[in-house]
């Protein structure tokens, strides 16, 4: 995993994590990667400083902690902190829109398994009834379905699933 600090259009910055920066790339490309704030598309990767192993901040502590001044202690307590929303109004309404999306097509379909091109095109060929099904597919089978017509849309993956 791999946390980059990024900016918007807007010089809104934020932070999210990510597998790997292939994995930034891909979802920047495919627009999923927006300001929590305002809800901009046109995010960058701004600059950070690097995150140094525990034994060198256990050091630079110490050291800190050394050369410091003693402080009198605050007289009153800090103000608490607001919250800060991890997925924008925006996104958690998008999320909300797939889950439904993908109960109902759970709730009104047959789950075929690995069968599901081979069912597809039996249904398209009429030597099977219609119906609604879900399934598995490999990437060639898909595009195979596609070429030769056959009506297939592939079921959203929810975020909250891949975590």
């Amino acid at each position: 995993m791999i946390l980059y600090r990024l900016c918007c259009a807007k010089e809104h910055e934020f932070e999210s994590w990510f597998r790997d920066s292939a994995a930034y790339d891909d979802q920047r490309a495919r627009g999923l990667v927006t300001c929590p704030v305002c809800g901009s598309p046109e995010v960058e990767k701004a600059l950070m400083a690097p995150a140094l192993g525990r034994a060198a901040r256990k050091f630079a502590a110490e050291a800190a902690a050394e050369t410091a001044p003693m402080e009198a202690p605050e007289a009153t307590p800090p103000a608490p902190t607001q919250p800060v929303a991890l997925v924008s109004e925006k996104e958690q309404q998008l999320r909300a829109m797939l889950r439904a999306v993908r109960a109902h097509v759970v709730a009104n379909s047959v789950d075929v398994g690995d069968e599901f091109a081979t069912r597809a095109r039996r249904m398209h060929e009429g030597e099977e009834e219609k119906r609604a099904i879900r399934g598995e597919a490999t990437p060639d089978e898909v595009r195979a379905l596609i070429e030769d017509e056959i009506e297939v849309l592939p079921l959203p993956v929810l975020p909250d699933d891949r975590n």
